[in-house]
């Protein structure tokens, strides 16, 4: 799994907050200079500064927990029935001494942690909390120094169903802080410096459906640097969602990840992302990768892309790197979702490098040796093996094998670039609607310009009503067709229609 090289040649991946809209300009002294932790001009969710406290006394009936006893928490959720309430001390807790040690709840159990009540793994545990039980609760905890490995989780390890995790700090372990399952609940917790993911949210059986994520802190994660480790593994970022049919992501603060912020991978369906701040990432504020159906409005997403964007500027790869990356994913009216397109409306970009690409990789479809979701098909085909010649050349198999960036409809945005603040003179304020020259393997049908052909004028892409300041270019077809404002509106592409040009730098 994970997202292709976007290249020209062949691939080889408190809860309700107010978001201000910027419309200034900030300036910097420092060409490598992180974003200032916290704007000034917007709310966000502070949890990771501003922890909410736990109850200061145990609950009535609740079950208390000691932390000066190792193992006591394991222990006790073992001996006590289902749907215990359990209150862990001030105080950091420890499990046994053992890599395999962890709490394994039972159906309904709520874990709740005093002021200052910490479960420590001690880099020896690999686990927090395991097990298959559903409707788990944990609130008010700090969950730190579990080393999962790699793709794997600290809470929630075997994406069991219906957790709630509210309140909590997950921070410092290895792998993912926090797996999810079907009717997940995660809100206003602190998920940071994690060594893959803040979150995985990855089932190994099965859809994950009616997942929630709102009012999160989600920062520093990636500490591991796994791209760098595994180059091209896609498998980094604050959150990474795969097959997740129907997701709320809404009120999160998401900052500072080496990576992208936000990245939906492979068969995701139904997303509405909203009302999120997503700034400071290292990649891509938001990656929607070979899925569908979705709604991102009313962000604000500024100074992501810069690492990545200008490395790519520096060892000359000319393709369009964008913020928010569009990736074979688009509309689909046959998937049921509360929405039968992409929606991307009412967000400020602000001084990110570059903007929106909507990409398709010619190379990619199911059974193509080019397909990085290998062994994965779209949604419209169940059994793989039917996408293969002589079938995959006609009707309705040619359509339906492979992901389509369709129906995305990018209207009422504001895009602000200065090249001051993101200091950079070239690619990094384009536009994008692209797709390779179609070359492999030998029996595909969509070789040569099939495939940009229809991405550019025939799948139902369009921008329009938006707001540009600052030097915007696009590029579209290939990565070779850079046009100016008017060429974009023009004759044949007639983008951007009632749309609003400012060319000078600046908000």
């Amino acid at each position: 799994m994970g997202i292709e090289r976007r290249h020209w040649a062949l691939a080889a991946a408190p809860l309700a907050l107010a978001l201000l809209s910027v419309t200034g300009c900030d300036s910097t002294s420092d060409a490598g200079a992180k974003p200032a932790p916290v704007p000034s001009s917007t709310s966000v969710a502070r949890v990771c500064a501003e922890p909410a406290a736990g109850p200061a006394k145990a609950p009535a009936g609740a079950v208390a927990v000691d932390p000066a006893v190792a193992g006591d928490l394991a222990a006790k959720t073992k001996s006590s029935p289902p749907n215990t309430t359990f209150w862990l001390r001030p105080g950091k807790h420890r499990l046994a001494p053992d890599r395999y040690a962890q709490v394994v709840p039972k159906e309904g159990n709520r874990y709740l942690g005093a002021p200052g009540a910490v479960l420590d793994g001690r880099k020896t545990n690999q686990y927090a909390f395991g097990g298959t039980a559903r409707d788990v609760t944990i609130r008010y905890l700090t969950v730190q120094g579990f080393v999962a490995p790699h793709d794997e989780g600290v809470v929630n390890h075997d994406s069991a169903d219906g957790w709630v995790i509210e309140h909590a700090t997950i921070q410092n372990n290895s792998g993912a802080g926090l797996m999810a399952g079907a009717r997940q609940r995660v809100r206003a917790s602190c998920l940071r410096g994690n060594g893959q993911y803040g979150m995985n949210a990855y089932k190994g059986e099965g859809r994950i459906s009616g997942l929630v994520v709102e009012g999160n802190e989600i920062t520093g994660n990636n500490t591991g640097d796994w791209e760098r480790r595994r180059k091209g593994c896609g498998c980094t970022g604050g959150v990474k969602f795969w097959a997740v049919d129907g997701a709320d992501v809404r009120g999160n603060w998401v900052h500072d990840n080496r990576g992208a912020g936000l990245w939906a991978d492979t068969n995701n369906n139904d997303f509405r992302i909203e009302d999120n701040v997503l700034e400071g990432n290292d990649g891509a504020a938001l990656i929607y990768e070979t899925s569908y159906n979705a709604v991102i409005r009313k962000n604000t997403i500024r100074r992501n892309n810069w690492a990545e964007g200008r490395k790519a500027a520096d060892r000359g790869d000319n393709f369009p790197f964008a913020t928010v990356y569009v990736s074979e994913s688009g509309g689909e009216p046959r998937i049921r979702a509360r929405t039968d397109k992409i929606e991307i409306s009412r967000n400020v970009l602000e001084n990110n490098w570059s903007g929106i690409t909507l990409w398709e990789n010619a190379d990619r479809f199911c059974n193509s040796p080019a397909n990085t979701s290998s062994g994965d098909c779209t949604l419209l085909v169940r059994d793989t093996d039917r996408c293969a010649r002589p079938a995959i050349a006609t009707a309705p198999l040619y359509a339906d094998c492979r992901w389509k960036t369709q129906r995305v409809d990018i209207h009422h945005n504001r895009f602000v670039l200065d090249t001051s603040v993101v200091r950079c003179t070239a690619e990094c304020g384009r536009m994008a609607v692209l797709a390779n020259y179609g070359t492999y393997p030998d029996w595909s049908p969509y070789q040569g310009e099939r495939v940009a052909e229809a991405i550019t004028r025939k799948q139902h892409n369009r921008w329009h009503g938006n707001v540009y300041i600052g030097p915007w270019t696009f590029v579209a077809h290939d990565p070779s067709r850079e046009l100016d404002s008017g060429q974009w509106q023009g004759t044949p592409y007639q983008q951007d229609a009632g749309s609003t040009f400012r060319a000078q730098d600046g908000g």
